[in-house]
């Protein structure tokens, strides 16, 4: 598929798209590109929506956002924005995953007459990450947080074509005989290979995890998506993704509006949409057809 091109929210993006009918609106994340939506796609294009995937902003070939913001408000408002450039109506569904997820949870939350059902995958709700704030498994996990503060991970990231990347897919990757994720990682390297982008990457990071508020009252992207969406919402979760377990997600299901539903995906790490993408589609179609 060939990229097209649309301008919201003052930002000319670059877009993936298949089918026709009411828009399906798919957010990637970090460090990816629209292409892992490949396979869910078609299945969209088929249950008879126009699915959607742009580049998000920083990314290749998106156009930088002119003032560097990688702020969560401002990728929420590019979602809402992305919705009305791509003449979306009340029927429009929006799915996302990682970064593109938490973009998910505010978009819908913050304009819920423009989305009808909502799916996030990997990335709970915030107020639950909490739960596992003392754990040294989890805080291991997400190492890069950390690291990605550091002035110094704008030289260490492409060393190697950006080996680093590579070893992240490979620590949040589940135990899925036969997956491959070459040709995603080199699109997600593609993506952030300028500077600039790259620059852009770890903003997600520096412009939301602020060290001097992250965890405290004052912490903006806690403020901003402390409202939860009122449509039927999927969330989907890899089991090897130690954010959430099977004592979490029931939690995360109760305070999700009637019609939510959700699912712990066995051996699955944090790309299901590629790890697993028949069972992944077969939920989602599910979801959004009943």
């Amino acid at each position: 598929m060939n990229y097209k091109h649309v301008t919201a929210n003052g930002i000319d993006f670059a877009y993936l798209e298949q089918g026709e009918g009411p828009l399906a609106l798919l957010l990637h994340g970090f460090p990816e590109a629209p292409s892992m939506y490949r396979h869910l796609m078609p299945v969209l294009a088929e249950a008879g929506y126009r699915a959607v995937a742009p580049a998000m902003r920083g990314f290749a070939p998106t156009q930088l956002p002119p003032d560097g913001s990688m702020r969560i408000a401002d990728l929420i408002a590019d979602a809402n924005a992305l919705h009305e450039a791509l003449g979306g109506d009340e029927n429009a569904v929006i799915i996302g995953h990682d970064w593109g997820g938490f973009a998910t949870w505010g978009a819908a939350a913050h304009a819920p007459e423009r989305w009808s059902k909502v799916v996030v995958a990997d990335v709970p709700p915030v107020r639950f990450y909490a739960r596992k704030a003392t754990d040294p498994v989890q805080i291991h996990k997400n190492s890069h947080f950390y690291f990605f503060q550091m002035g110094v991970a704008d030289q260490i990231l492409p060393v190697n074509d950006f080996a680093y990347l590579d070893w992240l897919w490979q620590h949040w990757t589940g135990d899925v005989p036969g997956f491959d994720s070459t040709p995603d990682r080199q699109a997600g390297k593609d993506a952030l290979r300028e500077p600039a982008n790259l620059r852009c990457g770890l903003g997600l990071y520096r412009d939301n995890f602020q060290p001097d508020t992250y965890g405290t009252d004052k912490w903006e992207m806690g403020k901003v998506l402390a409202e939860l969406p009122t449509q039927p919402t999927l969330y989907l979760h890899g089991s090897q993704d130690p954010v959430v377990d099977e004592e979490i997600l029931p939690d995360i299901v109760d305070v999700l509006p009637e019609g939510s539903d959700g699912a712990l995906l066995e051996d699955v790490g944090h790309f299901p949409f590629l790890e697993a993408p028949d069972q992944v589609n077969e939920m989602i179609h599910k979801f959004l057809t009943k």
